[in-house]
């Protein structure tokens, strides 16, 4: 691994926000709403950290020129896989080429993972979420995020739904959605898969709205499951509900008519969670 004095030589300096690579940088941020992407720019040291911590390929590492060296010093905390060229930008070029109204000073370009539906639905007892049109970045980023912590095998993204790769989803995720198998499918193909493995769907309703729906405590989801989640505002439509096998609500003592998206596949999440490591012990 290259020392603090190796690492100062290896960086190269830029003054021109016409560079190749500070284009390269620039473009790679302009491809985060997208599905499909072999590279995108992220921006920030923890970001940077996790896809080192996922195995991601860095193209290239950009800091911004700081007075008290604080972005070379993040550069040592990063132990950045050799070798990985190192540029540093003005703080003027720096800010023409990231997303963020206030950089932390640190970005990268990155070679984008890419999941399949098998890998999604992978696991002797699949967990699987199943977003509808989320259109919110934060939310889904924290829905991949939960995904991960309990232990969910994958994220099917129906049509509507933001990409994996918005910038905001990114941060939202803490570096989750570099390793949960997010995918991007039609429902047709995503119901079909789900039905071929003997996966049962559970549709998320508002126990205010359907008391019929099955409180999610009372559900087993001790087997293969998958967590179907609406639209922030619109909810599931009637011919989404009609694709599930049971809907399932969670119970709000309080006044209120309905749960954020990703407040409740989180709290859906936990509960499977729950339910199998009880039945484990």
């Amino acid at each position: 691994m290259p020392t603090a004095s190796d690492r100062s030589r290896l960086i190269s300096i830029v003054q021109s926000r016409q560079n190749a690579r500070v284009r390269e940088l620039r473009a790679a941020f302009a491809r985060t709403g997208r599905e499909v992407s072999e590279v995108i720019g992220i921006e920030g040291e923890h970001l940077l950290s996790e896809a080192i911590r996922s195995g991601l390929h860095l193209r290239a590492v950009f800091i911004r020129t700081e007075p008290d060296s604080r972005n070379l010093r993040i550069l040592e905390r990063l132990t950045l896989p050799a070798p990985t060229p190192i540029v540093s930008l003005n703080p003027a070029v720096f800010s023409s080429a990231v997303e963020t109204e206030s950089p932390q000073g640190i970005a990268a370009i990155v070679e984008t993972p890419h999941f399949s539906l098998a890998e999604a639905l992978s696991g002797p007892r699949p967990l699987v979420l199943v977003t509808a049109a989320l259109q919110d970045p934060g939310n889904l980023g924290t829905l991949i995020r939960s995904a991960e912590a309990f232990g969910a095998s994958g994220v099917i993204a129906l049509p509507g739904t933001v990409s994996v790769w918005n910038s905001k989803t990114l941060r939202a995720s803490a570096g989750s959605a570099f390793r949960v198998p997010v995918v991007a499918e039609k429902s047709a193909l995503a119901f079909a898969a789900l039905a071929e493995r003997h996966i049962p769907v559970f549709a998320a309703v508002p126990a205010s709205s359907d008391p019929d729906a099955i409180p999610c405590f009372r559900a087993d989801l001790t087997g293969p499951a998958a967590f179907l989640i609406g639209n922030e505002g619109s909810g599931l439509s009637a011919e989404l509900l009609d694709r599930a096998d049971q809907r399932i609500a969670i119970p709000t003592p309080g006044p209120v008519e309905s749960l954020n998206a990703a407040v409740a596949a989180s709290i859906l999440l936990y509960e499977a969670a729950r339910q199998r490591s009880t039945k484990k012990s």
